[in-house]
C-alpha cells in the first residue's frame, strides 16, 4: 500500500466545494501549513516576543514598527493568522489520517497471497529452486521456519494443470505502516496541545463573554471584573511579581493591547528570595522561599520554587521566572553639575519617582526623577586583555607555540585572561523634563580603581535604551568622596578664587625680582584658566569650556607651525594653575594642603579631564546613591496548562513514529511451491519498501537457508 498526497474526493457536491475538500484532507496542503507554521516559529523565537513599543520603534524605527504590529509580529503565537493556521493544520491532518488509516489498516491483515506465479519474476528479488519434498510439506517446513525468524505466515493451497500447489505468503515489520498514523497523529496532539495552552480559549472568552483587554494605570485592585478572568479559567499563563513580606494572587497575562488580570485559586506569599552568583556576576542559582494560602480552606503550604524544580498547587503549576525589585528604598545625594544648582539629599522607592522644582532642589526648570533600578552586585572585567588599546602586535614577542597551546586543551579553557571584580552597588534612574523627554543615568555608589592611578565614581548616562551607556570619571579623593573634586569646581565657578590661585602659581613660578614677566605669566594663566572656566564664547557664540574651549582658542590664534608648542606650554600653565586652585580651596576649607607626589598628580590628571567632560554633562545634577535599603522581589510564571500532557503524548507518538519509519523496514516474501515428478520447484520473491543493502543482505539468507540457493 503507498500513501497517496491526494486527498479526500468527494463524489457529490458543487465543484468548488469537491475540490477544497480534496485540498483540505490533502497531504501536500498539510505540509505546506507546517511550512508556514514553521517560518512563523523562527520568527517568533529570534524576534522578542511581547517586549515595550518603544524598543521595536527603537529597534526598526516607526514605519516598520507599524508594519510590524498590524500582522502580530510581537506576539506570533496569540496571533489570530497562526491559531488559524494550526487549526487548519488540524483539520488536514486529521483528515488525511482518516482517509489513510482504514487502508492501512487493511493493508496490514492482508498477506496477498494471491499473487500470481508469474508477478513473481518481475521482483527485483526472486530466486528458483528444486526441492526433494512434495510442495504440501515444503510449505508446512518453510512456514514454520518463517514463524520461527519473526514473520507472520499464511498458507495457500492452489490447484494447478499439474496438481496441488501451495503458496507461502510472509510479511514481517509491519510497524512501519504504523508509524505513518504514529507521526501524523503526533502533529495532531501536539497542535491541540498547543491550541489549549495558547491564547485561543482567553480570546474565546473575550469574544463570547465580553471581556476586554486593560491598558490602563492604576491599581490592581481597582481594575473592573470585565478585564479579569475567572479562577475556574481551564487554560492560562500568566506572571506574577511577588515582594519578600508581601503576598499576591493575581497574575498578568500580557495581550497585544493591554493586559488581563487571571484570578488564581490560592495567594503567594514570598517569605524570602534567595539568589547565588558565579564568580562571573552571572546568577547560579534563583531560588523563591513561598507560602500558599489557600481562598477556599484557608491552609497554609509551604514550599521552595527554583529555576526548572516548580511548585504545583490545584492544578496550577508555579515557576520561577526571574526576580526584580521590589521596592527597595534609596537615598541619594545629589552632585552640582552647574553653578545654579546646590547639594541636597533626596530618598526614593525603586519603581516610584520624585518632582525636582527650584525651590525643592534649586535646579532651574522642573525634573522628574524615576527610580528605575537598583543592583547590589556589579561584577565586571578588569583584565583589559581582550582590548587592542590602539596598539600594534610586536611580531618578536609573538610565540606560536604559546598561542597554539592557549587555544587548545578543556573546552571550559579561553584565551583570554579575566580579571572578575566586585565594584559594589549602583542605581540607575531616569531625569524626564517638563516636555516629557527622558535620558537614563547609571551612577556607581563606590569608586572604582579602573587602573589608570586614581580611584573615580563612574557616572553614567545614555540618550536612549539601544545605546550603551557613556561614563563621566569623576576623581575620587583620599576619603573615597567626591568632595575633592566639588571644591575644586566651585573654586573654578569663583573669579575671585581663581585670581588668588593665579596669583599663587605666578609667585611659585617667577623670581619676584622680575615683575614684568610674572604679570605676562599671570595673564597667560588668566587667559587660560579662564578659557577652561568657560568664560569667553565659542565660534557660534555659545560658551565654550574645558579642554575643547583651550584648543579652539590654539586654532584660532596660533599659525598652525608653533600650535604643538604653544599648546604644551598652556595646558603647563593650567595645570599649574588648576593645582594653586586646590590648594587655595583647602585652605579656605582650613584643610592641609595636598602633597605634590604622584597620588596628587594622579588625581589632578584625572581631575582635568572630568572637569573637562563635565562641561559635556546634559543635566545639572547627579545622583549619587548614598544608602539603602533592598527589597527583593521574584516574578514567578503561573500556568494552568491541560493540553501539557497531551503535548508530551504527541512527542512520544512523534519519536516512536519517525523511529518506526525510518528504522523499521516493511518485508513481504512470498513462495511459490508447484509439483514436480521427484519433488516440488519453489519461486521465492522479496519485497521491501526501501531498497538498501540490508534487505540485499537479508535476501541473500533467506534464500540459502529456505530453498538453499547459493551465489
Amino acid at each position: 500500500m503507498t500513501v497517496s498526497t491526494e486527498g479526500i474526493e468527494v463524489k457529490s457536491g458543487s465543484r468548488t466545494l469537491r475540490a477544497a475538500v480534496e485540498l483540505l484532507s490533502s497531504m501536500r496542503f498539510s505540509i505546506s501549513l507546517l511550512t508556514v507554521i514553521c517560518i512563523a516559529s523562527v520568527i517568533g523565537t529570534v524576534l522578542k516576543q511581547h517586549e515595550p513599543i518603544n524598543n521595536y520603534v527603537n529597534q526598526f524605527g516607526p514605519f516598520w514598527t507599524e508594519v510590524f504590529g498590524r500582522v502580530s509580529l510581537y506576539s506570533v503565537y496569540s496571533a489570530w493568522w497562526f491559531l488559524l493556521i494550526l487549526a487548519f493544520l488540524v483539520t488536514s491532518t486529521s483528515l488525511c489520517i482518516a482517509r489513510n488509516t482504514p487502508k492501512i489498516l487493511i493493508d496490514l491483515k492482508a498477506y496477498k497471497e494471491n499473487i500470481r506465479e508469474q508477478s513473481l519474476k518481475a521482483f527485483g528479488h526472486r530466486a528458483e529452486s528444486t526441492l526433494d519434498e512434495t510442495p504440501e510439506a515444503a510449505a508446512r517446513r518453510l512456514g514454520a521456519m518463517l514463524v520461527g525468524g519473526g514473520w507472520k505466515v499464511k498458507l495457500q493451497q492452489r490447484e494447478t494443470p499439474s496438481g496441488g500447489g501451495w503458496m507461502v505468503a510472509a510479511k514481517a515489520g509491519a510497524a512501519n505502516k504504523l508509524g505513518y498514523i504514529a507521526a501524523h497523529s503526533a502533529i495532531v496532539l501536539v497542535c491541540l496541545g498547543g491550541l489549549l495552552d495558547g491564547d485561543l480559549i482567553v480570546r474565546a472568552q473575550m469574544l463570547f463573554n465580553g471581556k476586554t483587554a486593560y491598558s490602563g494605570g492604576g491599581m490592581i485592585a481597582d481594575v473592573k471584573p470585565e478585564h479579569r478572568l475567572s479562577e475556574r479559567n481551564p487554560t492560562f499563563r500568566g506572571n506574577l511579581l511577588v515582594a519578600e513580606g508581601t503576598q499576591s494572587s493575581t497574575a498578568i497575562l500580557n495581550q497585544s493591547d493591554g493586559i488581563l488580570l487571571q484570578e488564581l485559586p490560592f495567594a503567594i506569599e514570598l517569605k524570602k528570595f534567595v539568589v547565588e552568583f558565579y564568580s562571573t556576576g552571572m546568577p547560579k542559582l534563583f531560588a523563591s522561599d513561598i507560602i500558599i494560602h489557600d481562598k477556599e480552606t484557608g491552609e497554609k503550604v509551604p514550599a521552595r520554587v527554583e529555576v526548572n524544580h516548580p511548585a504545583k498547587y490545584k492544578g496550577v503549576e508555579i515557576f520561577q521566572s526571574s526576580f526584580d525589585d521590589g521596592g527597595s528604598t534609596i537615598r541619594l545625594k545629589a552632585i552640582p553639575m552647574s553653578a545654579a544648582t546646590k547639594p541636597f539629599e533626596l530618598e526614593g522607592v525603586i519603581g516610584g519617582s520624585s518632582q525636582l522644582t527650584r525651590g525643592a532642589g534649586n535646579t532651574g526648570d522642573k525634573l522628574t526623577v524615576e527610580y528605575t533600578g537598583l543592583r547590589v552586585i556589579n561584577v565586571e572585567n578588569f583584565s583589559g586583555s581582550g582590548m587592542n588599546d590602539g596598539q600594534g602586535v610586536d611580531v618578536r614577542k609573538v610565540d606560536l607555540r604559546e598561542s597554539i597551546q592557549s587555544r587548545m586543551g578543556a573546552a571550559n579553557k579561553t584565551a583570554t585572561k579575566k580579571e572578575l571584580r566586585n565594584v559594589g552597588p549602583s542605581v540607575t534612574y531616569k531625569l524626564r523634563d517638563e516636555a516629557g523627554q527622558a535620558r537614563e543615568y547609571h551612577n556607581y555608589m563606590l569608586p572604582v580603581d579602573t587602573g589608570d592611578g586614581a580611584p573615580v565614581f563612574l557616572l553614567g548616562l545614555r540618550d536612549t535604551p539601544a545605546e550603551r551607556f557613556r561614563y563621566l570619571r569623576v576623581p575620587a579623593d583620599e576619603q573615597g568622596s567626591m568632595d575633592e573634586f566639588l571644591r575644586l569646581k566651585a573654586a573654578l565657578a569663583d573669579p575671585e578664587t581663581r585670581k588668588q590661585a593665579i596669583d599663587r602659581y605666578s609667585a611659585k613660578a617667577i623670581d619676584q625680582s622680575k615683575p614684568e614677566l610674572a604679570r605676562q605669566l599671570a595673564a597667560s594663566a588668566t587667559r587660560a584658566l579662564g578659557l577652561f572656566a568657560g568664560d569667553e564664547a565659542g565660534k557660534d557664540g555659545k560658551p565654550v569650556a574645558g579642554l575643547q574651549a583651550v584648543a579652539d582658542f590654539i586654532e584660532s590664534n596660533v599659525p598652525e607651525a608653533e600650535r604643538a608648542k604653544a599648546g604644551e606650554v598652556l595646558i603647563r600653565i593650567l595645570n599649574g594653575t588648576l593645582f594653586e586652585l586646590v590648594q587655595t580651596a583647602r585652605e579656605r576649607a582650613s584643610m592641609q594642603p595636598l602633597e605634590p607626589n604622584e597620588k596628587s598628580q594622579a588625581f589632578m590628571t584625572q581631575a582635568v579631564l572630568a572637569l573637562s567632560d563635565a562641561n559635556a554633562y546634559p543635566a545639572p545634577l547627579a545622583l549619587q546613591l548614598s544608602d539603602f535599603t533592598q527589597v527583593q522581589a521574584s516574578v514567578f510564571q503561573v500556568a494552568r496548562a491541560p493540553g501539557k500532557n497531551v503535548v508530551y503524548l504527541g512527542c512520544l507518538l512523534l519519536i516512536l513514529g519517525v523511529f518506526a519509519m525510518l528504522y523499521v523496514r516493511e518485508r513481504r516474501l512470498w513462495i511459490w511451491l508447484a509439483p514436480k515428478a521427484d519433488g516440488s520447484l519453489a519461486t521465492m520473491a522479496l519485497s521491501t519498501n526501501r531498497k538498501t543493502m540490508d534487505g540485499d543482505r537479508e535476501f541473500e539468507q533467506l534464500k540459502l537457508k529456505l530453498i538453499g540457493v547459493k551465489d
